[in-house]
């Protein structure tokens, strides 16, 4: 596979969705999702690498890299981005493909899975298991503080936009994330910073930043994962994010719905 990629972009009734796209238009359908605050570059390396057959589109999720944000007032959830999944493979004119999805990507594409299973015919799950389940008892509080950080953030006076040089704004970056090697960090930034009168500054929607209101329990999400048909592999790091769970509760659910692919016969 090259790894000369075409950009692309779907119209959405807010604006559009950016992306880039490799392989043959006839190619075997591939929809690729990226993680948080991330964007469709994290998949640059990876795709080169993967059978040559297939068409692979790898998307900027709305409110990060050159896709446009949501309109004001609207939040970024989960079954939101579900749906702007079938916008895009609607416009792509796909009605049955794949899915590769990096942790909340992954998220993503295992509810999109759940809820559209009749046009997904294979997933890939890379550093997540598809779902975050939130205790009964926390979903009141998240749900509350998402929507308070969403009202606080409305009631701010228009502020001008953080403009960086490109070595400060690559700074900031790997501050933020130690993990990125040079060549992530160079790679991130192509999408992730707009040019702006004297610098650069961050692409993204601030309100990516905010707690997702909708929220699944672990019986949800149970019930989610049942309804995947299509044949699933999950992909951990071995310091990733379901590695590392800080506590007792939240390693037995991460066993849980691992157990749960593990027990499907595809």
């Amino acid at each position: 596979m090259s790894s000369t990629a075409t950009e692309l972009s779907v119209p959405v009734p807010w604006g559009q969705i950016s992306g880039k796209a490799w392989g043959p238009d006839h190619g075997r359908p591939v929809l690729c999702l990226h993680g948080w605050a991330d964007n469709c570059g994290t998949f640059n390396t990876l795709i080169p690498l993967l059978p040559k057959d297939g068409r692979y589109v790898a998307v900027d999720m709305p409110g990060h890299g050159l896709s446009s944000h949501r309109p004001p007032g609207v939040f970024y959830s989960f079954p939101a981005y579900v749906a702007d999944v079938r916008r895009i493979v609607d416009g792509l004119q796909w009605t049955r493909f794949s899915i590769i999805g990096h942790s909340m990507g992954g998220n993503i594409a295992a509810l999109f899975s759940a809820l559209y299973p009749e046009m997904v015919d294979a997933v890939v799950l890379l550093d997540t298991l598809g779902f975050i389940p939130t205790d009964l008892t926390e979903i009141p509080k998240v749900m509350r503080q998402g929507m308070d950080e969403m009202l606080q953030y409305e009631k701010k006076t228009e502020e001008k936009r953080r403009v960086y040089t490109y070595q400060k704004a690559a700074e900031r970056l790997s501050a933020a994330n130690p993990t990125l090697s040079e060549q992530s960090v160079s790679i991130l930034l192509e999408r992730g910073l707009v040019q702006l009168e004297g610098g650069f500054a961050f692409s993204r929607d601030l309100r990516v930043n905010f707690k997702n209101i909708a929220r699944m329990s672990f019986e949800q999400s149970l019930e989610m994962q049942a309804r995947i048909q299509a044949p699933l592999l999950a992909v951990l790091a071995d310091k990733g994010f379901c590695v590392t769970f800080p506590d007792f509760s939240q390693q037995r659910v991460a066993s849980r719905l691992l157990q749960g692919y593990h027990d499907r016969s595809w």
